[in-house]
């Protein structure tokens, strides 16, 4: 989508929690708009802190607490970004956990007697409150506003942007993840299949969150909703309008390796009925602030159950999914003068060919080119070792803690996936030739092995692996 649309999606969100908010907030006679400058000045950061501690005096009933939650919330968004991490370094600064609170309770538990099962109580349940600082309260008061996770989901989205300038946001924005992650257990989201005939507003946000392949109009959207296809995404009660995470499904026979063929608007319509395999094409997370919190694993089970269900003749489910840090990291290999195992004679014709001393000098050499990929002769010279260090790159490449390097591998992995095929030129596009020179991967999801696959990856065994791949890297 362009950052136009985008920018005019984002505007009329946030033009409705404004509206929604502005209404609580002027209804109250006691709480006014703040009136602040968008870079929250010093005079305008006291301001900030008063209303703050209001919310936490609770003064009246809860109706009382809402407004000025949103007179709080609404001043927020009246911000620009200078201004938001001024508001957010005072939430986390100020409002943090009290030492010496802390310390008195760890005391008081330590003298109780341990028999003493009443006082143990009550001074174990001093020791957690002191440890709940107080920003989790102010939190908790804009999750009861209207809309009010979906600001909580975009503010984290700031933190994690900001943190890393701002250390002192770090604290809030683990307290926000901590609370984010309870609102949206897996129990309380529920699978929905996003057809053409979904809101309007729904299907402009398919073009927004879209990270894998980019949608590029409405015909490309309605072909890859047709009859052979589906998408389905989880959805939260409280934001039902706002897909969390959703994934794209090609219904046809056999496993696809291509993904310009996949989304051809010129391909003939495919039979769902009759088609044996399922291929998981994108699967995009929506909502950046719900990063780290960990509920794609079970979308694609949900998914494979319900097409289950709806298509007794599917028998195959598999990926076919890009590889994005592959040409980072050859770049970096072939630069540290790591070895490429070709045979002699692979090795000889490259060298030749490109009039350079090394099979990893030759392969720079030819991928450097920008137009390499359209010409037939250079794109036979680098299959072979291209391949081979793909397959290495999967199997073997890994993190500290024994997982796989690649984030994609590890999240189909994670899941009890295996490596099924490495497939040549299968994404052509600008980003595909970036990110991996045109070779994505099949991942299959055998139902009988998915659990097997899922413990023996996360204990660190080997990555399991079709024999075909296996061959790419017996030398290693």
């Amino acid at each position: 989508m362009s950052e136009q649309k985008s920018a005019n999606l984002w505007n009329r969100a946030l033009q409705n929690l404004q509206i929604a908010w502005n209404k609580i907030a002027s209804d109250n006679k006691l709480d006014n708009e703040i009136k602040l400058t968008p870079n929250l000045n010093q005079n305008d950061q006291k301001k900030i802190i008063k209303q703050m501690n209001a919310c936490l005096e609770a003064r009246g009933g809860e109706v009382s607490a809402r407004k000025r939650a949103a007179t709080l919330g609404f001043a927020y968004l009246s911000l620009n970004d200078e201004g938001k991490k001024k508001f957010l370094t005072i939430l986390s600064s100020e409002y943090g956990t009290n030492g010496d609170l802390i310390k008195k309770a760890i005391k008081s538990l330590f003298e109780t007697e341990k028999n003493d099962n009443q006082n143990l109580f009550h001074a174990e349940q001093k020791l957690q409150e002191s440890l709940k600082p107080p920003r989790v309260k102010l939190l908790q008061q804009f999750n009861a506003l209207p809309n009010g996770i979906k600001f909580l989901v975009d503010m984290r989205s700031e933190l994690l942007l900001w943190k890393e300038e701002k250390p002192e946001l770090r604290g809030l924005e683990n307290d926000l993840k901590s609370l984010l992650s309870g609102w949206f257990d897996v129990g309380f989201l529920e699978l929905k299949q996003i057809t053409w005939q979904a809101p309007a507003a729904l299907l402009e946000k398919l073009f927004l969150y879209e990270a894998v392949h980019e949608i590029k109009d409405w015909g490309d959207l309605k072909n890859r909703l047709a009859a052979d296809r589906r998408c389905f995404g989880f959805f939260h009660p409280k934001m039902p309008e706002e897909p969390l995470i959703f994934v794209w499904v090609a219904l046809v026979n056999g496993i696809s390796t291509n993904v310009q063929s996949l989304l051809d608007e010129n391909a003939p319509l495919g039979d769902a009925q009759s088609a044996d395999t399922a291929v998981f094409y994108s699967i995009s997370n929506a909502q950046t602030g719900l990063s780290g919190i960990n509920f794609g694993n079970f979308l694609i089970k949900r998914v494979v159950d319900s097409l289950s269900k709806e298509l007794p003749n599917l028998k195959t489910f598999a990926t076919l999914s890009p590889i994005p840090g592959f040409s980072r990291w050859i770049d970096k290999k072939i630069t540290e003068g790591r070895r490429v195992l070709l045979n002699s004679e692979q090795s000889r014709v490259l060298m030749e060919f490109t009039k350079t001393d090394t099979v990893e000098s030759a392969i720079r050499s030819i991928i450097q080119d920008n137009n390499w990929y359209n010409d037939k002769h250079l794109i036979s010279l680098v299959r072979e070792p291209l391949l081979k260090m793909c397959a290495e790159y999967l199997l073997l490449k890994k993190r500290e803690k024994g997982t796989a390097f690649d984030s994609v591998a590890h999240f189909h992995l994670n899941n009890g996936a295996s490596v099924e095929q490495l497939n040549w030129m299968a994404d052509t596009s600008v980003r595909g030739i970036k990110q991996s020179y045109g070779l994505m991967i099949n991942y299959l999801y055998d139902l009988k092995l998915i659990d097997i696959n899922h413990e023996t990856y996360r204990v660190g065994e080997a990555i399991a692996a079709s024999q075909s791949v296996k061959n790419l890297v017996k030398n290693y």
